[in-house]
């Protein structure tokens, strides 16, 4: 069959066309109808099944398509798939969420970092800019309980990087290139960088090493890729229907510069005379005032800031106390007792969201009249005497990951297996999963509206819902460094 007779490999717009043939169909359809090649008298795609229905094939899905709807032989050179139209084809699964909205399900990866050669490539010449320049984008739905080659194809799109995202990504990969110039591969995390990532990529994260210039250590492989908040974004924005509902940050230069000079402009100011100036009023004090406030600074009406959702920036505010200390801790996400025992560490939930999301910490202070204030629920008198202290960009170092949050993560996987035990001591029932005072760095607590907010535990039965937080004295320490070494 001449397949040049249904698209034009020259043509993007072609290639597009021919390949929104696709929505609608699954997976195993896709590969049932290729009857272009016969071997043995049945068709080679139907003889490939065996292959795309075991482990070994996972993820291989871009594939099928290449090789048994587009028919080109794969390759991994460095040129787009089509490469005469210029056009890199990527398969991507979606999820609808509880409250019916849609995330992208996973980052989208690009292209193998060669530690070696990258170092020496500007980025609009380089391997990545080649394979990320004009996007043939084909989403599915993903739903746990169909075999992958069931889900369904649902949208076919061509997506090119828009102008403003683009700086941000030429940022993100000069950063990704300088901590490789300075021998630290093995340092790479995702959570140094806004919308490109470099995530682990192998069999498994485990043994896939190699080698890194400017140092002896070996490091993990990795891959450039699109963070999934930055897909979610695309998702969203470019190829569902419906109407864009965030704001746009007006910066100008360096991003991360520009918001923290926005921010730290207003250091020292009292939170009462903030509210007044950025005309933010309530009648009850929300508990994000603080953070609605910070938005304001930065000249929007909401908190929906568009490069924060691309890039999964999560602010956390945080009250220092008049000596400087911390009492808040920072929470994430309650876990589910059976997932967690059943994950392996290189795709534990904790491992990931940690490996990827940058924080804008915006620290408040309080005075010596703050608790008093608090204490009498006079919410003016507290908005007097708390003032805005500092702000800084922050996503957790690798080595505190992977010595760290992996101790505190084996030690509840073990814990949850074995059963967890409890203790009633008064009023209070204590329990044996990791203690703050057990590791530098985080533990586990309860986190659910009350002790009747329970998930089932692997062991039978339940237990209130649990998650992990950073301990206080950690996320004080890290600001602080932070502080200190940009002289602040």
């Amino acid at each position: 069959m001449n397949y040049s007779e249904y698209y034009d490999k020259t043509s993007p717009e072609s290639i597009e066309s021919y390949g929104k043939n696709l929505i609608g169909q699954a997976f195993r359809e896709v590969l049932q109808k290729d009857t272009s090649i016969i071997q043995d008298g049945l068709p080679y795609a139907e003889q490939n099944l065996n292959y795309y229905e075991s482990l070994a094939a996972k993820g291989n899905l871009g594939h099928l398509i290449e090789k048994h709807y587009f028919h080109y032989e794969i390759n991994s050179d460095s040129d787009p798939d089509f490469k005469e139209a210029g056009v890199e084809l990527k398969v991507t699964p979606y999820k609808q969420n509880k409250n019916g909205s849609f995330s992208a399900k996973e980052r989208l990866v690009i292209t193998i970092i060669d530690y070696m050669k990258v170092i020496f490539e500007p980025f609009d010449e380089s391997h990545l800019r080649k394979k990320c320049n004009l996007i043939l984008l084909i989403y599915y739905l993903y739903q746990k309980e169909l075999h992958r080659l069931d889900n369904e194809i649902k949208f076919v799109q061509l997506f090119q990087i828009p102008k403003d995202d683009l700086e941000i990504i030429k940022a993100d990969y000069q950063v990704i290139i300088e901590k490789i110039r300075a021998g630290k591969a093995n340092e790479l995390s995702e959570g140094d960088t806004y919308y490109l990532g470099a995530c682990t990529k192998g069999a498994t994260a485990a043994t896939s090493i190699r080698n890194q210039p400017f140092s002896d250590i070996p490091a993990k492989q990795r891959a450039f890729c699109f963070k999934t908040s930055y897909m979610t974004y695309v998702l969203n924005n470019y190829v569902l229907p419906g109407k864009n509902t965030y704001e746009k940050i007006k910066y100008t230069g360096d991003f991360e510069h520009s918001i923290l000079s926005s921010i730290n402009s207003k250091i020292g100011c009292r939170v009462a005379d903030l509210l007044t100036e950025y005309e933010v009023s309530y009648q009850k004090r929300p508990k994000n005032l603080e953070s609605n406030l910070i938005f304001r600074i930065l000249g929007l009406k909401s908190n929906k800031a568009m490069e924060f959702i691309k890039a999964g920036i999560v602010v956390k505010t945080i009250r220092l106390e008049p000596n400087e200390t911390l009492r808040e801790t920072v929470s994430f996400p309650a876990f589910n007792f059976i997932e967690l025992v059943n994950e392996e560490w290189d795709d534990a939930e904790i491992n990931e969201y940690l490996s990827e999301t940058k924080f804008l910490f915006v620290v408040f202070k309080k005075d010596s009249s703050y608790e008093r204030y608090k204490k009498e629920k006079n919410y003016v008198g507290m908005d007097n005497h708390l003032s805005l202290y500092y702000s800084t960009f922050w996503n957790m170092p690798k080595a505190d990951i992977e010595i760290d949050v992996k101790t505190v993560w084996e030690r509840t996987q073990q814990v949850l297996l074995d059963g967890i035990i409890t203790e009633q001591h008064g009023s209070r029932t204590f329990n044996n999963l990791p203690s703050s005072s057990e590791n530098r760095v985080c533990h586990v607590r309860p986190h659910g509206k009350n002790k009747t907010d329970v998930l089932p535990l692997p062991t039978g039965g339940t237990f209130p819902k649990q998650s992990f937080f950073l301990n206080s004295h950690y996320i004080r320490d890290e600001i602080m460094k932070l502080k200190k070494k940009r002289g602040n």
